[in-house]
């Protein structure tokens, strides 16, 4: 069948063969003995010229005829002027363009197409809300000046981005030479945006994606932020390499976010939060040789779940916020928390790393909220579990006196008193320690000068160390107080020790029924 005519008075030369090679899908490169770099592409001449229109005409059949072959768009290093405008259509063919400069927006804004592939090329703007893309969409090594809108999208195969560079609606947007700068700006925002600055400062505007393969932003450079709320990456998302430069908002918002996994290492580096509350990464969270600094708060990581967070980054600047998320595995070291760490409600199966108990310790009391139990008894349970009870126990006395120092004085010095007998309990063998100190003590002294007989009426042998140990038993046992009474200084002696009996007896008392508690059962 006869192709119809083209629906324009006058087409130029690159147009005619794009027009003539579209019903076989064939390749029309227009790179041959021509600048290649699209940056350059509002200098090319009028031989590289395609108007947006054309192609729009194309993919949307209109006045092309059948064939027997698979129709497509394939162009290679043509200069297109105008927008590229699809939304709301049905696109059958496949549209492929490589190394071409696009001086204004591809819109796909509520559109269903196949695979779309822009790759190597300088974009305006790039919109493609609520679209739905079966197959690939591909922008890899591509330059997008004013932001990539993928909001609501559906991808049925993979998102590519890496090494794409995009920048920000924010930012002063290129043109063409001539054109009305006035128009180029005019655009600052989403339909009915109560926000322009925030809208203006994202890179990525890609909340309620959904990709059901994996999600490829490797070695991208964004100069604006990743706006990934409640996105879903079904096969994983992967930034390794990545730089996003994030200015008053988040590097990374990805609050509520679905991923098989999530690679945000090997030279990720973010200059801005990075933000993953509420996620959910069924696989393995990674932070390995990441470069993270933001001021405040670098990482918030809080009420997400993971089955691993690796966070061992190259370097990190910032806060930390782990609290009440839930890791299978958590594998860091001491130096993956600068500054403070928000623990409270953080739960996990199992700790990986280098650290020993006395980090773990330093861990538990950066966190800026002061003294929590929660992760003091999370920390104690972990150890318990893989058998290590002292450490548990040490754990367990760290609580007890962090704890004292938010007491009122009387509190505190009671605090002391059981932490310097028995370490709350958690060292009985402290009191075995003071009383077998005591007991050497009076033996020794009352060896030297022993007390007088109270009773002349029977004869009595006097045995220093029993006489001693009488005294520290809270209620006589060998009836040796009432029989000798002591003299002159060695009252006090007596008398002191008397009372030292009965407060190690009350902190042993005391330690005993903290170490009964429900809430330190392992």
């Amino acid at each position: 069948m006869a192709r119809s005519r083209p629906p324009f008075h006058r087409l130029t030369s690159a147009e005619r063969r794009l027009w003539e090679a579209y019903p076989t899908g064939a390749w029309v490169d227009l790179r041959e003995g021509h600048e290649v770099d699209p940056s350059s592409g509002g200098s090319w001449g009028r031989s590289r010229v395609v108007r947006a229109e054309v192609i729009s005409a194309l993919v949307l059949d209109r006045g092309v005829g059948g064939s027997a072959r698979v129709p497509g768009v394939r162009l290679a290093g043509a200069r297109i002027i105008g927008d590229l405008n699809l939304s709301d259509a049905t696109i059958e063919a496949k549209v492929h363009l490589l190394d071409c400069h696009i001086a204004g927006t591809v819109s796909l804004n509520d559109a269903r197409t196949r695979g779309v592939r822009l790759r190597r090329c300088d974009i305006l703007r790039f919109r493609a809300s609520r679209a739905t893309i079966d197959g690939l969409l591909d922008l890899d090594g591509s330059t997008v000046h004013a932001g990539v809108r993928l909001d609501n999208a559906h991808v049925t195969g993979q998102l590519r981005l890496s090494g794409t560079r995009v920048g920000t609606p924010g930012e002063a947007p290129y043109r063409e030479p001539g054109a009305d700068p006035s128009e180029a700006a005019s655009w600052n925002g989403p339909e009915g945006s109560e926000e322009p600055r925030t809208w203006e400062s994202v890179a990525l505007w890609a909340g309620g994606l959904a990709v059901d393969g994996s999600a490829f932003l490797r070695d991208m450079r964004a100069t604006g932020g990743l706006r990934l709320i409640g996105a879903r990456f079904s096969s994983g998302l992967y930034l390794q390499g990545a730089v996003v430069t994030a200015d008053g908002t988040p590097a990374v918002h990805a609050d509520h976010m679905q991923a098989a996994a999530a690679e945000l290492g090997a030279g990720f580096t973010a200059h801005g939060t990075v933000r993953l509350r509420g996620a959910r990464i069924d696989g393995v969270l990674s932070f390995h040789g990441a470069v993270l600094r933001a001021r405040g708060r670098v990482l918030h990581l809080s009420h997400m779940q993971a089955d691993e967070l690796i966070l061992l980054p190259e370097s990190i600047e910032g806060e930390v916020n782990l609290g009440y998320s839930r890791f299978g595995v958590l594998f860091d070291r001491p130096d993956s928390y600068p500054g403070d760490v928000r623990l409270n409600g953080l739960t996990y199966e199992s700790l990986r790393g280098p650290a020993t108990l006395a980090d773990r310790l330093s861990w538990l009391r950066r966190d800026p909220g002061g003294y929590l139990p929660q992760p003091y008894e999370q920390l104690a349970a972990y150890y318990r579990r893989i058998g290590h009870e002292p450490d548990a126990r040490r754990v367990l006395l760290a609580r007890q006196r962090a704890r004292r120092r938010t007491l009122r004085v009387p509190g505190r010095l009671w605090g002391r008193l059981l932490d310097g007998l028995v370490g709350y309990g958690y060292r009985p063998w402290l009191a075995g320690l003071w009383a077998a100190l005591l007991l050497a003590t009076g033996t020794a002294i009352f060896t030297q000068w022993p007390p007088h007989q109270i009773g002349l009426d029977e004869s009595r042998h006097f045995n220093a160390f029993v006489y001693t140990l009488d005294l520290l038993v809270p209620v006589s046992v060998f009836e040796q107080r009432g029989a000798w009474e002591p003299a002159g200084w060695t009252q006090w002696l007596a008398n002191g020790l008397i009372a030292a009996g009965w407060i190690l007896a009350t902190a042993l008392i005391a330690g005993a029924s903290r170490l009964l508690r429900p809430s330190n059962a392992p």
